[in-house]
């Protein structure tokens, strides 16, 4: 059996999960990889409420889809982020409060322990997400900045995240996390720091994601052999670069996504750069059996006839391991 093909919801929080889930089966899906936003799944219903749960499951599962995983990436940003007016629209009230900074955080980290929890009551064994970064705005080192500041930044992300790792680990979910610009892993070097200031903890892991690292110049197959044993969860989700004007560079000149000028975007997956067969050889060479999560985004594409392109060219794509080498048939 090859792996199953699931659709990241965190695109599709418009829709409510009781339409989403019919079209996301009609799209090829063989499930969803659910985000903790929309209706699609609510921590603190979750805990409250046995009743919730089961119907969240029982309406999946008139679609005939499964779910693998709980997407907590808007909260998990807020546990270490530099807060500012921007994360009140990304998160809950309850979470946001008065908007105190260092308040924001706590409840975030207070939230994201629950988010565990709620995983681990709905049956689910992964969390994907972010964790936020106090010294992404650093990130060019200037004003000139020194190792010693941004030892500060991991001191305060193991500080911050081990106390919610261990509730992970108390029950029984890991954690993974995005790597991602504005985290505090965002290629190969700053993911073993962050795995030191954690102290290597059990539960920290990655959700693979390849359209975030190709065009930083990140060896993204590399990232897989080097965590190996930390690949929780993988992101299906293309990127082209170099395709630009000239006028913006790889910062993105403050213009959003879509735009004709940018050096790199988003695609539809098979539609890019990403070399999505060395991955899935990697894959299996590392010994990966969980889904390929769709996180579908391509500002210049009809999502519904994206979604349904990406499904179908996963599942193309994706093959079984050997089971035998295959020149074992010239030995006698």
């Amino acid at each position: 059996m090859t792996r199953p093909i699931t659709l990241f919801t965190g695109q599709w929080g418009d829709l409510p999960l009781a339409e989403l889930a019919p079209l996301a089966k009609s799209m090829g899906y063989d499930g969803l990889e659910l985000a903790c936003w929309g209706d699609h799944f609510d921590i603190q219903e979750a805990l409250k409420s046995d009743t919730y749960v089961r119907e969240k499951r029982a309406l999946l599962e008139q679609s005939g889809l499964q779910c693998f995983a709980l997407g907590c990436h808007l909260v998990g940003q807020a546990v270490c982020d530099r807060i500012d007016e921007r994360h009140q629209g990304i998160l809950p009230p309850h979470v946001w409060g008065d908007g105190d900074p260092e308040g924001v955080r706590r409840r975030a980290a207070a939230e994201m322990m629950n988010c565990a929890r709620a995983a681990a009551k709905f049956g689910v064994p992964t969390v994907t997400g972010f964790t936020g970064s106090s010294i992404w705005h650093s990130i060019y080192a200037f004003p000139p900045t020194s190792q010693a500041y941004w030892d500060t930044g991991y001191a305060d992300f193991g500080a911050r995240w081990v106390p919610i790792l261990d509730v992970f680990d108390e029950v029984g979910v890991n954690f993974a996390l995005e790597i991602h610009p504005t985290e505090i892993a965002f290629d190969i070097v700053s993911m073993q720091r962050a795995l030191e200031a954690v102290k290597q903890h059990r539960r920290f892991g990655v959700n693979f994601d390849p359209s975030h690292l190709g065009y930083q110049g990140v060896d993204y197959v590399k990232l897989l052999r080097t965590f190996a044993d930390r690949i929780h969860n993988v992101h299906m989700k293309d990127a082209w670069w170099g395709r630009g004007d000239g006028s913006v560079g790889v910062f993105g000149g403050h213009v959003s996504f879509g735009d004709a000028r940018r050096f790199w975007d988003f695609r539809s997956v098979g539609r890019g750069m990403i070399d999505f067969e060395t991955i899935i050889v990697a894959l299996n060479d590392i010994g990966y059996q969980g889904p390929l999560s769709v996180e579908w985004e391509d500002s210049r594409m009809d999502r519904v006839h994206g979604a349904t392109e990406s499904a179908a060219f996963c599942r193309r794509l994706d093959f079984k391991p050997s089971g035998v080498a295959f020149d074992a048939a010239f030995e006698k």
